[in-house]
Parts: structure tokens; sequence; C-alpha cells
């Protein structure tokens, strides 16, 4: 089995990656792989990073493909943050250790998920690196769009630009490989809209279905300020009960983990000289919060947004297909009682209530404000 397999419909977008896999010549120091969230932009990196340090260009089941898809290959490093922003330090540890020459494998290989999530600064520290490389060492940023990157390091990686994958794709992906019915394969991959690993998790879990149903209904909740702010406070708190459900365990064993390696008790008074080392797993532990909820509320949000595309597209008789099928009575009566105009409004206010959310607005304001928004879109002037 081949590690391109695992990187779903994208065999077109593939090429340059698998010829500089066969061949040093095609070969460069530096990537870009961009995409919409959900087209699989690090599974790419990982497949590509596999096909470098195979032998065999990627053939999926020899130690070192093992190793890599694995993410336990001591020359390739995989990098992602479950912080707001990845942190210059964990930048400039990336830039010591890329200038080592590898130690079992050809190449050594730095994957960079979320590279539009690190500041200008940090940006700027990784940019020499890039200029200048080692050897044998790869770059492998991945990023929405090539706009998320600096243009100075933009023009020194060369792009390979991802789409999201066809319903059928994905359909047939939870299918043959999850074992999941066929027909809730295709509601979900419509309703994650082809975003793979939402779409996974949609099809597996009741409780991510029943959190996105609750998303749609703010949609018909919001009829008044008071129901609109009751209806975003209901998807707040959800999301923050996510978000400290998902952190809450972990959290509590890092930190027993931490005094452990300290060799503080628990319950025991902490040392002055190693405290700070229990405030910053606390600081990072909060970071992650923060970062799941407002992720958390972004999906939401993207939710929301398919709805409303839904509600647009009966109303002007576009004639594709609908993501929220399952909702046609109510998306058709939501068309027959508003107008394009309104919808379009609706568009827009969620639309500024998630850019508002990366701006780190409070996130209970920018959804109130949303929710308002939506309630009044019908009767307020063009």
């Amino acid at each position: 089995m081949s590690v391109w397999e695992a990187v779903t419909g994208q065999d077109d977008r593939l090429g340059p990656l698998k010829a500089a896999a066969v061949d040093d010549g095609a070969m460069t120091h530096a990537w870009l792989i961009t995409g919409p969230p959900g087209s699989g932009r690090s599974v790419a990196a990982t497949a590509f990073a596999a096909a470098l340090e195979c032998p065999d260009h990627g053939c999926g089941v020899c130690h070192s493909c093992e190793t890599v898809l694995k993410g336990t290959h001591p020359d390739v490093t995989h990098v992602t943050t479950e912080q707001v922003q990845i942190k210059i330090d964990e930048v400039r540890h990336l830039v010591a250790s890329a200038s080592r020459l590898p130690g079992t494998g050809k190449w050594r290989i730095v994957i960079v998920e979320d590279a539009d999530r690190m500041a200008e600064n940090t940006t700027n520290v990784l940019l020499k690196s890039i200029e200048e490389p080692p050897s044998r060492t790869v770059w492998i940023l991945c990023t929405p769009s090539p706009r998320d990157v600096l243009p100075t390091i933009r023009s020194r990686c060369r792009h390979v630009g991802l789409r999201i994958p066809s319903v059928e794709a994905v359909t047939r992906l939870l299918a043959d490989r999850d074992g999941v019915d066929p027909e809730i394969a295709r509601t979900s991959a419509l309703a994650a809209q082809c975003h793979i690993g939402i779409a996974r998790r949609l099809a597996r879990d009741p409780a991510a279905r029943e959190r996105r149903d609750q998303a749609l209904a703010l949609a018909t909740e919001a009829r008044s300020v008071g129901t609109a702010v009751i209806a975003a406070g209901r998807l707040v708190d959800a999301a923050g009960q996510a978000a400290k459900t998902t952190n809450e365990e972990r959290g509590e064993r890092e930190k027993a983990e931490l005094r452990q390696a300290l060799g503080v008790e628990e319950g025991a008074r902490v040392p002055a000289q190693i405290r700070s080392q229990l405030t910053a797993l606390d600081k990072e532990i909060k970071g992650r919060t923060r970062r799941v909820l407002r992720d958390t509320l972004d999906r939401n949000l993207v939710d929301l947004l398919s709805y409303y595309r839904d509600v647009l597209v009966l109303q002007t008789r576009a004639g594709v297909q609908l993501i929220n099928q399952s909702r046609a009575r109510e998306l058709a009566q939501a068309a027959e009682t508003s107008s394009v105009a309104a919808t379009l409004r609706r568009l827009d206010a969620i639309g500024q209530a998630r850019t508002r959310l990366g701006m780190n607005v409070t996130p209970a304001l920018a959804v109130e404000a949303m929710a308002v928004d939506l309630a009044y879109a019908d009767t307020r002037p063009a």
C-alpha cells in the first residue's frame, strides 16, 4: 500500500511531491502545502515525508514509512500547536534542530502544521533557515492559503495547492476504511462539507451529530433579542464545556506528571524555585482550552453558514445539492419566509462573528451580537 493512498481525492495535485520523492533534481528544500480545512494538508505532508525517507519512494510497509506515519521517525519532526499561536521559542528550537544532519534517514524533515499561526516576528526566525538551509534539511509548511505566510517565506517555497475532496471520495473513504454505513457516510460527508476529519467524527460519534444540530438550531431559535441571547449563551456554554472536558483530564495528568518529575508530592507545598514551571504549565493548559473553545465555536459557525447557504440555494433556485438535506422542509420554509437580501445579511453576520473570534473578541459577545443580527435580518434596511 503506497503512502499516497492516505491522501483522499488529490490524485491530480500530488505530482510535484511524487516527482520530488523519486528525483533529487525535482527536489527543493522548502515546500508550502495549502488547501481549505479538511483537504488533507498534514496527511499529504506526512505522506511526502515518508516517501522522501523510504528507499522505495513511499511503499507504505517498510520501517521508514511506518515510523514516519506513526510519528516516531527520528529525522522527521511534526510540529502542531494547541495554543492560539506557535511560540517563538518553539521555532527557535526547530531552527536549531533543523541545522543538524539526518541521523538515520536521507533527509531531516520538519513539518509545520498551521504555519499561519506564527506571528510575524516568529516567522522571521524561520526565514533565515529557509533562505540558507542545510543541505539535507526539508521544511514543509501547511497553511489554508499562500497568503497566510509572509511573501518572503512564500517566495522561497515550492507551492502545492490541495482542494476539498468530493462528497463521493469522502463517502467511499468512510465506508471502505471505517466500515460506516454508506448512507450515514454520505450524510456525514455532506454535513462536514467534505472535511475528512469532521466527517469521520460525525459518522462515528452521535454526540458530535447532536452538537451540530444544536448549532443549527440557533437559526430557528433566534427570533428576538431575548431568544437570541439565550440561544447564543447556550451555544457558547456547550462549546466551553466541550473544551473543558477535552482538556481537564489531560491537564490534571500533566500536572501530576510534572509534580512527580519535580519530586513534589500531591498536596505538598511547591518550593518557590520550581513554582514557575507549574505556573507555566497552568498557562499552557488555559491557552489550549481557549483554542479548543474558539475552534469549536468556529466550527459551529461554519455549520450555521451551511444552513443559510442552503436557504440561499433554494431562494435563488441554484439547482445545487443541499448540505443539510435532512432539513429540506425546514430550509424550504425559511427560504419562503425570508428574502435573499436578509439571507445575505445573515451570512455576513456569521462571517463577521468568525472574524471577531479570530481577533480574540470575547466569544460570548461575538456570538450574541451575531445571534441578534440573525434575529433582525428580515427587518433591517438593505
